[in-house]
């Protein structure tokens, strides 16, 4: 008679089925736009991106609601992420914007995508030890977001060389800003089941409207707020902490220039 295979202690079988449904769907999204960069659709690659991105913010929460979260859906999540996230949009601007710097283009493109995957690796390995209220460096998701509705906003392909190399260095600096330690917020704290006023209410109403009817106008300056409320925010507390004493070092605090 065979012994009984002994399993590690918290070593589950299996996974959740419906985390994981979504991050599939999130990986497959991101596949399915890289097709269509690649095939030169680009008004419908880019918000391929986008619906990947509401699937990640879905997948993490309905985990932790069905108590279902695991290290191999934590693990799956950051594949996906580097799929949905790091090569898709790469592809997309490499497509889009690049075709008349080549070399340069895809350096560019591949800078983005290893810059994304060193972010997502900080993130799992600092995950216990980083404030819940803010993350470390711009989001994989939101700066592939970036790119995202900056092509939905002009989907047409860029064949002027100068506007190819401006979007370059716009690609770089997403690149830097996802390897950087400015801090941008998560907004994990946002309670969604706690009761707001008729006002609130009102508000959501027509933000939704606006969004809805001026999709591409209103994403395009949401993401680019995001995006730079980072660096603007180290620069107004550096302006405020200007001739007054000088900042005590905290121990393992690293510098906001510093990988």
């Amino acid at each position: 008679m065979n012994a009984p295979t002994l399993r590690p202690k918290g070593i589950r079988r299996g996974a959740a089925i419906l985390p994981t449904a979504i991050t599939t769907g999130n990986i497959f999204l991101g596949f399915w736009a890289i097709v269509k960069a690649h095939q030169g659709h680009f008004e419908e690659a880019a918000p391929l991106i986008i619906f990947a991105g509401v699937l990640d913010l879905l997948d993490g929460r309905i985990a932790r609601m069905t108590n279902t979260t695991s290290e191999f859906g934590a693990e799956l999540d950051s594949i996906a992420d580097v799929v949905s996230f790091g090569v898709a949009p790469a592809m997309l601007a490499f497509t889009w914007a690049f075709s008349t710097l080549t070399r340069p283009g895809w350096l560019a493109a591949f800078l983005f995508v290893m810059c994304g995957a060193f972010r997502l690796a900080r993130f799992n390995v600092q995950r216990s030890q980083s404030d819940g209220r803010f993350f470390v460096g711009l989001p994989i998701p939101a700066a592939a977001a970036q790119v995202a509705v900056v092509v939905m906003a002009v989907p047409t392909p860029i064949d002027e060389r100068p506007v190819a190399v401006l979007a370059l260095c716009a690609m770089i600096a997403l690149a830097s800003l996802m390897v950087s330690t400015f801090r941008y917020r998560s907004f994990k704290g946002v309670d969604l089941r706690s009761r707001r006023s008729y006002v609130s209410l009102l508000g959501i109403a027509v933000a939704l409207a606006v969004l809805f009817l001026h999709t591409e106008a209103v994403l395009l300056v949401a993401f680019t707020l995001y995006v730079l409320s980072g660096p603007s925010a180290y620069l107004w507390a550096l302006a405020r902490r200007r001739g007054g004493p000088p900042p005590v070092a905290v121990a393992g605090d690293p510098s906001p220039h510093s990988l």
